[in-house]
């Protein structure tokens, strides 16, 4: 599969991003150059590869221990606080002005 001129447009009208010709084209290139890649990736054999949830441990940790810290609930910022220094307010959430004109 190949990335098109017309996909690049495409996308770029969905992120609301104005490219230039040339920003176009390296987009190309790039968005092709990464499929190749992975083209050229899908070709290895690993079914022998066992499926693995994390690529790397902590350092010092031992294998097969978890890597993330113990989730540990704390107390959050209070809403009133939250909202007092907020420049506008519905009561509730903060209002901020519409950046999508489309």
């Amino acid at each position: 599969m190949k990335v098109t001129e017309k996909d690049v447009a495409y996308v770029a009208d969905l992120a609301n991003l104005e490219l230039t010709d040339q920003e176009r084209q390296r987009m190309l290139k790039d968005l092709n150059s990464v499929l190749d890649y992975i083209d050229r990736l899908n070709e290895l054999d690993t079914s022998d590869v066992p499926p693995m949830a994390q690529v790397s441990a902590r350092s010092g940790q031992p294998a097969g221990k978890p890597t993330w810290r113990d989730d540990i609930p704390r107390p959050s910022l209070p809403h009133a606080d939250a909202m007092k220094n907020a420049p506008e307010t519905d009561g509730d959430f903060f209002k901020v002005p519409k950046v999508i004109e489309k």
